[in-house]
C-alpha cells in the first residue's frame, strides 16, 4: 500500500470544501482557484476543477457571471447562491468536529 494513494483520497474529500470556502470570499476566476488551490498543496487540475464546478453549480450551490475582459474573451466569476452559503456553514462545522475528533485521537495517550 502507498501512503501517497491514501494522502491523495484524503485531499479529494476536503477538495469541494475548500474550493467553497474560496468562492465564499468573493467573486473569483477559476484560474485564480487553481492557482490557490495549488499553492494551498492541494494538486487541482483544470480536469478536476472545472466538473466540479459545474456539479456543484447544478447542485444550485454556486451561479456565475460573465465579466468582460481586457486581455481576452469574457470570463466566468463564481459566487455562492443563498443555498451554497448554508451548505458551506454545514460543511465547516463538519470540518471543525472532524479537526477536534482526529486531535482528539492523535493526542490520545496509549493505555495500559
Amino acid at each position: 500500500m502507498k501512503v501517497e494513494n491514501t494522502q491523495v483520497q484524503m485531499r479529494k474529500g476536503i477538495l469541494e470544501y475548500c474550493i467553497l470556502e474560496i468562492i465564499a470570499r468573493g467573486e473569483v476566476y477559476a484560474s485564480d482557484m487553481l492557482e490557490e488551490l495549488t499553492a494551498a498543496k492541494m494538486i487541482v487540475v483544470e480536469g478536476t476543477l472545472y466538473p466540479l464546478l459545474t456539479r456543484l453549480k447544478n447542485a444550485g450551490l454556486l451561479d456565475y457571471a460573465w465579466v468582460e475582459s481586457t486581455s481576452g474573451p469574457p470570463r466566468k466569476y463564481y459566487k455562492l447562491t443563498p443555498i451554497g452559503t448554508e451548505f458551506l456553514e454545514q460543511l465547516r462545522l463538519t470540518w471543525l468536529e472532524l479537526v477536534d475528533s482526529t486531535t482528539f485521537i492523535i493526542n490520545r495517550k496509549k493505555s495500559n
